[in-house]
This record gives structure tokens, C-alpha cells and sequence, in this order.
């Protein structure tokens, strides 16, 4: 059984290992420019300690949400302006009294007890907020349910703090669209650089952590909407194995490749997450192998194919294995990329096309009518275009019109794109890597250095995009992204890659490269690449040295 107890044992280890200032840093700027809006005491520190504190009243549930609400009104409703929360719990202070009569009562839930979450805004819960999409068709979508996660979490004690902005539709609708952009909360900025785009879709969740306005959040990923943005953030974002966090009261997307996923300051604190979270595997305790030497004689296989071409990220990848060597791990390069049939992207999209529209039609029909007028695709394609001032003021639905067009689940053009997708994800893609080459995980970039935000041209992505998250979305399999520093203090991280089911096997790697790298940055909440002064100095006109005379 997940103990809650556990965290008394291993307090020394966490608070040692979680330090929020890394052991190196990149592209160190000066002290002074380390601004009013940076984290201190007790919401500067990782979800582990957070707990601790509860634990040992050095801090009350009350006071700990007190101290984030007036966060959050300083960081995301002024200062800054992240925008990264949506909604907010008007309950969440009286729940957080209550949680502090339990625990003097000594009716403690679980470790998770008083602790405030972040909840991306596609999750139900029956708390008195909308969960929306961020879409204005679902402004008033009050469900009074707790989808199975929430569930989890609340019976641990937790207190649910609010909801996240995040990329409308959960990133789709658009072809052109705007990643971090929803019609109801606007552009959810990146924390280490304001103007850089902060990733999709669970970007209100990646913020969030990174800037310390929660003890930890929730995101979902369909196909990099955890990974992307925990990596542009950076911090620890983990997407487990499909149906191990049951998808159940949650907006979908895809059934084959929706979960939600935790995403932390630190590998530990996701993994307590996950004893919440994954409620179809109870007796599976995710902080269990989290040691120090869990890397030790560990084959990893290191996926030289998706390093990508920026010089910046594969610097850090090279700094990023050698962290992993002194951990104990055993590198097997692997140069060849497997192959894989030539329409595999369109099959993909199809699929996510197909049980989209399947998936959004049964959502919305179990919606409350006298909330959400829209009651199916069609109508919500509608809905759009009655209000296209507002909704399509920026880019487009040709995702939503796209998906309308499609067949049925029982079409044999669905069935066929599944069965080609899984094999080359699953058998001929990340299984026959690990079998092949003998090792027990994959390592690889997690993504790109982020551009700019765009509301003109929308996401333009340079090219070379590292990584093989795809894979492990289409597979259904476990991914963590951890934090291997910076470049121009544009976080990026590691991904840790496996196959069905080892996910806690996952977590341990992480967390054991966390411990021997600790490269995980505070957030600068620069303007710009400008606020750096090498890059300033770049940019301005070559003054000549003038001869003195």
C-alpha cells in the first residue's frame, strides 16, 4: 500500500536533494537581476517539503493557501501577468480550515493532506467552478463531479486550489493555432521569459509550477501537452501509461492517447502525485524505488537520432549523459532511428480525428443542458462561427471542421489507422529499441528552446525538433521530462522513455539523474532575450573605439 509514512523516512533525502538553486548554472545573470517576482520561504521549496511542513505544523493549510491566492494575485494578475490561472476555488479557504480541524483531530487523509493543487482547465471537479476548455461554449460548464484523479487527490487530503489556463481545446482546433492561448483566459506567458511561448497544451500548468503559484498542478497530454510545456517551464512533467490515470470526467481528445499527468518542481513530488492520481493502481507506491543509485547498472539508451540540430540543446544533452554516467548508468548509443511506414504522421492525426469527435460528442451529451447549450461538435463548430469576433478573433477551427468530417469508430479506415500507429509505435518502434539494444530506458532532448509568442503568424516552431515523445504518445507509454538546465535561460530537459506499465521504473531513473544533476532553474520573468546583457549588447550597433589623439 502507498504509506504515508513514507515521507518521514526519506525527509532528509528530499530536502537535501530539492533544493530550488541548481548546482551549476547557464548563462548566470547578476544577482540584481534576479527581480521582486522570484519565490521565497515556503513557496519557493518543491511539493515534498511542502508536505513536511504541513506535517510538522510549521505551517497550516490555511496559511499555505493564503500565501498562494496572494502569489497568484501579485504574479498572475498583476506583476507579470502570466495568466496562467483560469478560475479560482471561492472555497478553497474554508476547505483549507477544515483540513487543518482533521489534522489536529489526527484525522490525517494522506500525505497530500492541506497540500493546494493546480487543476489544468479540462479536468472536472465538483468544486463550485466551470471547467471550460477555456472555449466560451463551456463557460458555465458547473458539473458537480470529481473526475477519478480529483477523486484521488481530495482523498488524500488535497485541496483543490483551482484551475489553469491552458491552449483552447486542449491545442485542438487549429492548425494555425496559438499554444497557451484560450478565448476565456488569453496568453499564458513563460515565467523565464515573458514573450517566449510558454507551450501547449497544459501551458497554465507548466507556468504555474514553475512560477509558484501552486504546491503542484495537473496537466494532459495527447500528444505532448505534458512534456512540451514542463520542459519550457522547466520542470519535472510526467505523462504515465495510458488508462493508469483513469481519463474519466476529463474533455477529451484522443481514448488511445489522452492521460493527465502531474508536473512538479521535482521527480519526488510527482511521483507522490501519482499515489493520488493513479487510482487503478492502488498498491503501487510511485516513491517506493525513487533512491539515489537507481540508475546504477542501468543500460540506458541514448537516442542520438532525436538530438536535434540546435548546438545549445545537444551541449546541454552531452553535460545531461554525463550526469547520467555518474549516477552509475551504462550509455548504449543508438545512431538509427527505426523505420516506419511513410503515411505514419496522417494515420496519426486521422486517429486523433476520429475519436476526437466520437469522444467530444459524448462529453458534451453528458453535460448539464440547462449549462452547455452546445451539445455536440456540429453545434459547437456552429457556436463558434455565431461567435466568431470572439472565438476565431485569432486563428481558426479547421481542427474542429476537419474532425466533423470524419467516420465512426467501427469504420474499417479507423481501425486499420490504430492497429498501423500502435505497431510502429509500440512492437516496431520504443519495444524493438529497448529489446534490440538491451537497455531499460530511453534518454533524449525533450524539446526545443521555445520561440516567440505570435498572435500574427501563430506557433512557429524552428526546425530540427528534438526528441521521440511522439512515439511514446501514440505507444500509450510512460515519459518523464526533467530538467538538464538552460540555454539563454530558456529551460530545457531530459526525457526518460519506456515501455507499457514502467512507469514507476520511469520515475526512479528520473528522479536519480535529478538528484546527481540538479539543474532545474528558477524563473527570471525576463522581458525578453534583450533583458539578457550579452544578448543586448548583440543587438545594439558595433561602437568603433575611437583613437585618442
Amino acid at each position: 500500500m502507498k504509506s504515508p509514512t513514507l515521507l518521514a523516512l526519506l525527509a532528509g533525502l528530499i530536502i537535501s536533494g530539492c533544493s530550488s538553486a541548481p548546482k551549476h548554472s547557464i548563462n548566470k545573470l547578476a544577482d540584481a537581476d534576479f527581480n521582486d517576482h522570484h519565490a521565497t520561504g515556503i513557496l519557493a521549496q518543491p511539493l515534498p517539503v511542502v508536505v513536511n511542513a504541513l506535517q510538522n505544523g510549521d505551517i497550516t493549510a490555511e496559511q499555505l493557501v493564503q500565501l498562494y491566492l496572494a502569489r497568484i494575485q501579485d504574479i498572475d494578475k498583476n506583476g507579470p501577468k502570466l495568466q496562467s490561472i483560469l478560475t479560482l476555488n471561492p472555497d478553497a479557504l474554508n476547505q483549507a480550515k477544515l483540513s487543518d480541524q482533521q489534522r489536529l483531530k489526527g484525522d490525517v487523509k494522506g500525505p497530500l493532506h492541506g497540500v493546494p493543487i493546480l487543476l489544468k482547465d479540462n479536468i472536472e471537479s465538483k468544486d463550485n467552478m466551470p471547467t471550460t476548455a477555456g472555449a466560451l461554449a463551456l463557460k458555465n460548464n458547473a458539473t458537480g463531479r470529481d473526475s477519478p484523479l480529483v477523486a484521488g487527490l481530495r482523498n488524500q487530503g488535497a485541496i483543490i486550489l483551482g484551475k489553469t489556463n491552458l491552449s483552447q481545446w486542449a491545442n485542438f482546433r487549429s492548425e494555425d493555432s496559438l499554444s497557451g492561448w484560450s478565448v476565456l483566459g488569453g496568453q499564458v506567458r513563460n515565467p523565464h521569459m515573458l514573450d517566449r511561448n510558454p507551450c501547449g497544451s497544459s501551458s497554465g500548468s507548466g507556468a504555474a509550477t514553475a512560477a509558484s503559484l501552486a504546491a503542484a498542478t495537473v496537466g494532459t497530454e495527447t500528444n505532448g501537452s505534458v512534456i512540451c510545456p514542463a520542459n519550457a517551464n522547466g520542470v519535472v512533467g510526467f505523462k504515465p501509461t495510458v488508462g493508469i490515470v483513469p481519463q474519466q470526467y476529463i474533455i477529451p481528445i484522443s481514448a488511445s492517447q489522452d492521460t493527465a499527468g502531474p508536473m512538479t518542481k521535482t521527480v519526488m513530488g510527482t511521483a507522490l502525485m501519482m499515489n493520488a492520481m493513479a487510482t487503478t493502481t492502488p498498491d503501487i507506491d510511485y516513491t517506493a524505488g525513487l533512491t539515489l543509485d537507481a540508475l546504477a547498472g542501468v543500460r540506458v539508451g541514448v537516442l542520438n537520432f532525436a538530438k536535434g540540430n540546435s548546438a545549445g540543446i545537444r551541449a546541454r544533452f552531452t553535460t545531461a549523459l554525463e550526469d547520467l554516467e555518474k549516477a552509475g548508468a551504462i550509455l548504449v548509443h543508438i545512431e538509427k532511428r527505426p523505420a516506419q511506414p511513410d503515411n505514419l504522421g496522417k494515420l496519426a492525426y486521422d486517429i486523433l480525428k476520429f475519436e476526437f469527435k466520437d469522444g467530444l460528442n459524448n462529453y458534451l451529451a453528458s453535460t448539464s443542458p440547462t449549462m452547455v447549450t452546445t451539445r455536440s461538435l456540429e453545434q459547437l463548430i456552429a457556436f463558434n462561427q455565431a461567435h466568431q469576433d470572439i472565438e476565431l478573433a485569432l486563428f481558426d477551427q479547421s481542427i474542429l471542421e476537419a474532425s466533423q468530417k470524419m467516420g465512426t469508430l467501427d469504420s474499417q479506415e479507423y481501425q486499420s489507422a490504430i492497429e498501423v500507429v500502435q505497431r510502429a509505435s509500440r512492437q516496431d518502434g520504443i519495444d524493438k529499441l529497448l529489446q534490440q539494444y538491451q537497455v531499460d530506458v530511453l534518454v533524449a532532448p525533450s524539446g526545443l528552446t521555445v520561440p516567440r509568442i505570435d498572435p500574427i503568424n501563430g506557433d512557429v516552431w524552428p526546425n530540427g525538433w528534438p526528441g521521440y515523445g511522439s512515439h511514446a504518445a501514440r505507444a500509450g507509454y510512460p515519459h518523464a521530462t526533467v530538467p538538464m538546465g538552460a540555454v539563454n535561460h530558456l529551460s530545457v530537459g531530459m526525457s526518460f522513455i519506456g515501455t507499457q506499465n514502467s512507469d514507476a521504473q520511469i520515475l526512479a531513473y528520473a528522479f536519480a539523474y535529478e538528484q546527481h544533476s540538479q539543474r532545474r532553474l528558477e524563473p527570471r520573468y525576463l522581458s525578453n532575450a534583450e533583458a539578457i546583457p550579452a544578448v543586448a549588447r548583440a543587438m545594439a550597433p558595433y561602437e568603433v573605439p575611437q583613437k585618442s589623439h
